[in-house]
C-alpha cells in the first residue's frame, strides 16, 4: 500500500508518518524541504519535494498513491479562506487524475456550517471539492488543538472572544493522527465524516486552569470585546481578511453551535489536556 502524507512535519502529520512506519509501510512524505524530516524516519519514507500550492506538482507527487492524508496548510496571503479552497482544488485534481482510492482530509468542527466560520469556510470548500470527485473520502472534523495553546502566553491572561465558560472539544494532535491512520489502513466506501472531539469538552476557563496546574504559572482566560481582539490582530500586522478569518472561527460558533457529530465512542479520544500539558509544557 502506497500512502501519501502531506504536512509530514506538522502537528498531526508527523505522527501519521511515524505510525505508518511502525505499521510496516513506507509512506510518501510530501513537503517543501525533505531535510526537515526527523533523521530517524528518513530511511523509512520516500520524501518528495513539493509545494502544495503548485497543482501540477501535487498531481505528479501523488502519482501511484493508493491513499492520501491531506491537510490544507496555512498560507501567508491576505485571504486564508481562498487559499484553503485553492489547495482543496489541487487535492481533488490529484485524487481524480491519479485514481487515488481513498483520502482522509483533516477538516474542522464547524465545517458543517459551510459559511460564516472564517478560515474554516475554506476547509468546508475543500470538503465539497473532494466530495465532488466521487472517490471515497473521510473528513475528520477535529476539535481545538492542544497545540494552539503554544500560540498563547503561558502565564498571565489569554484574551478570547468566546465566553470563558463555553465548553468546546479540545484534542491532542496525536489522537487525530491515530484516527487518521486507522482509517487509512482499514478503508471504507463512499463519503464519511468523523469528528475527533478529544476526551472531554472544556471551556477556556477550565483549560487555562489545567495549564496553570501543569506549569506552575498563573494563567487565566479573559473575554474581550470583538473589536478589541480585532485591534490586537491588526497590531500584530494582519490584514483585514486575515483578521476576519481568525475572528470567524470563534464568532461563527459561539451562538448555539452544536457539532454535527455527537460525542460518543467513535468521536472521543483518550489524551487529556492535563497529560499533554505535563509532557509538552511542563
Amino acid at each position: 500500500m502506497r500512502i501519501a502524507v502531506t504536512t509530514p512535519t506538522g502537528n498531526v502529520g508527523r505522527h501519521v508518518l511515524a505510525m505508518l512506519v511502525r505499521a510496516g509501510l513506507r509512506p510518501v512524505a510530501l513537503l517543501r524541504d525533505p531535510a526537515r524530516l526527523p533523521e530517524a524516519v528518513r530511511g523509512h519514507v520516500d520524501a518528495v519535494r513539493v509545494d502544495l500550492t503548485d497543482a501540477d506538482a501535487v498531481v505528479a507527487a501523488t502519482a501511484g498513491a493508493d491513499a492520501l492524508f491531506w491537510v490544507d496548510p496555512p498560507g501567508t496571503g491576505d485571504d486564508p479562506t481562498a487559499h484553503y479552497a485553492r489547495l482543496g482544488a489541487h487535492a481533488a485534481r490529484a485524487v481524480t487524475e491519479n485514481g487515488i482510492g481513498r483520502t482522509v482530509f483533516q477538516s474542522s468542527v464547524g465545517a458543517e456550517l459551510r459559511h460564516g466560520v472564517g478560515e474554516i469556510d475554506g476547509l468546508a470548500r475543500t470538503e465539497e471539492l473532494l466530495d465532488a470527485t466521487g472517490a471515497p473520502v473521510l473528513h475528520l472534523r477535529c476539535g481545538f488543538f492542544f497545540t494552539n495553546l503554544l500560540l498563547q502566553p503561558l502565564s498571565g491572561v489569554v484574551p478570547v472572544v468566546l465566553p470563558v465558560d463555553l465548553p468546546m472539544p479540545w484534542v491532542a494532535p496525536r489522537d487525530i493522527a491515530e484516527v487518521a491512520v486507522g482509517r487509512l489502513l482499514a478503508g471504507w466506501t463512499g463519503r464519511r465524516v468523523q469528528a475527533v472531539h478529544g476526551p472531554e469538552d472544556l471551556s477556556w476557563e477550565q483549560a487555562t486552569a489545567v495549564v496553570a496546574r501543569a506549569t506552575g504559572r498563573p494563567l487565566r482566560a479573559e473575554r474581550v470585546p470583538d473589536e478589541e481582539m480585532r485591534g490586537m490582530l491588526r497590531g500584530a500586522g494582519l490584514g483585514e481578511r486575515q483578521v476576519e478569518s481568525i475572528m470567524g472561527m470563534s464568532t461563527g460558533m459561539r451562538d448555539g453551535f452544536v457539532s454535527e457529530q455527537p460525542r460518543d465512542a467513535t468521536t472521543t479520544t483518550p489524551t487529556t489536556l492535563a497529560s499533554w500539558a505535563w509532557d509538552e509544557l511542563r
